[in-house]
């Protein structure tokens, strides 16, 4: 019987792959879209921007709560992952 499905099947064997690499590039795409660093690492240069004058508190406060509300979505989804 397995040698008839793979028969039957093999047509299909191109879409399975196809599907497959889809499935590892949209898997490696949220690893990088979810990954924090990169977040971190921008609330670090913010901060030394700020230090160094280059710009206002306003200016820190505004970009400071959309890196921390990127944050707080990063880990809503990590919460979820099985």
């Amino acid at each position: 019987m397995g040698l008839l499905t793979q028969l039957l099947t093999s047509p299909l064997a191109p879409m399975r792959a196809v599907v497959w690499v889809a499935q590892r590039v949209t898997d490696r795409a949220n690893e990088e879209y979810y990954d924090p660093a990169p977040v971190y690492a921008a609330l670090a240069d913010l901060e030394r921007h700020l230090l160094c004058g280059d710009i206002d508190q306003d200016t820190f406060d505004d970009l400071e709560d959309q890196l921390l509300d990127r944050l707080d979505e990063i880990a809503r989804y990590r919460q979820n992952l099985p």
